[in-house]
């Protein structure tokens, strides 16, 4: 069984329609999608295209999936973006975010039992970057028994050992901090984890989000990861120096 870990979306549209087309073209037997599907800026489009999955596909909640549902509930007390994104979305939208898992466990051909978190097996915010050191990082695999873990939320692929088990970040496929322009994701399957990388015509994404209308798109989505994209090493000490 070929697993696909697709992770922190964002609602890319375009990057989301060419990994899973590299998806379908490879045979990927199941999907994970780890988390941040929204918010975005186009959120209805990405939406539909992952409720037309079916039962192949896995979902992670995210803390951008949960904030964006507790926005459309409320409407207030809610982050700009998320408010924004949950005015765009319909009820049955809402509803599938609002039936994402806290986590998903899978067993991978080859690998074993293999969990799937959205920021840490104990929270969908906990940060864990390439430079997570041992102290930081072992409380946070505590009580979990498998060997592989599956994270996001930070935006950039690393692998981390503690112990015996493997902390695998897939990156992401709509907001990625790698210094460069494309869109990132896991390969998960036959013995081995492999970290991935596709291209899409960026220049022709950038314009459908800004039409868009996600407010200061600029601004909080697009310039460091698909106009000038910071590089995974800076992000790496920023985010750990945040946590």
């Amino acid at each position: 069984m070929k697993v696909a870990a697709l992770y922190d979306i964002h609602a890319n549209g375009p990057a989301l329609d060419a990994v899973l087309a590299e998806v379908e073209r490879e045979g990927f037997e199941v999907i994970v999608v780890g988390g941040d599907v929204v918010p975005g800026a186009l959120p209805g489009a990405a939406l539909d295209r992952l409720m037309g999955l079916g039962g192949r596909a896995r979902f992670v909640m995210g803390n951008g999936d949960r904030e964006v549902v507790e926005a459309f509930d409320s409407r207030k007390d809610a982050g700009q973006g998320a408010l924004w994104t949950a005015e765009r979305i319909t009820r049955q939208q809402r509803d599938f975010l609002a039936a994402f898992e806290p986590v998903v466990r899978i067993d991978v051909d080859g690998l074993g039992p293999t969990l799937f978190c959205h920021g840490s097996p104990r929270s969908d915010t906990e940060m864990i970057t390439a430079v997570t050191p041992a102290e930081r990082l072992g409380p946070m695999l505590d009580g979990v028994a498998e060997r592989i873990v599956v994270c996001g939320h930070t935006h950039h692929q690393f692998e981390l050992a503690h112990g015996e088990t493997r902390v695998l970040n897939a990156g992401s496929v709509g907001m990625p901090y790698e210094g460069d322009a494309a869109a990132f994701w896991l390969a998960l399957g036959g013995g081995g984890a492999e970290i991935r990388r596709t291209g899409y015509d960026v220049g022709a994404a950038l314009e459908v989000i800004r039409a868009g209308g996600f407010p200061d798109v600029d601004t909080n989505i697009l310039q460091d990861s698909l106009v000038k994209p910071v590089s995974a090493e800076f992000v790496a000490d920023y985010f750990e120096r945040q946590a």
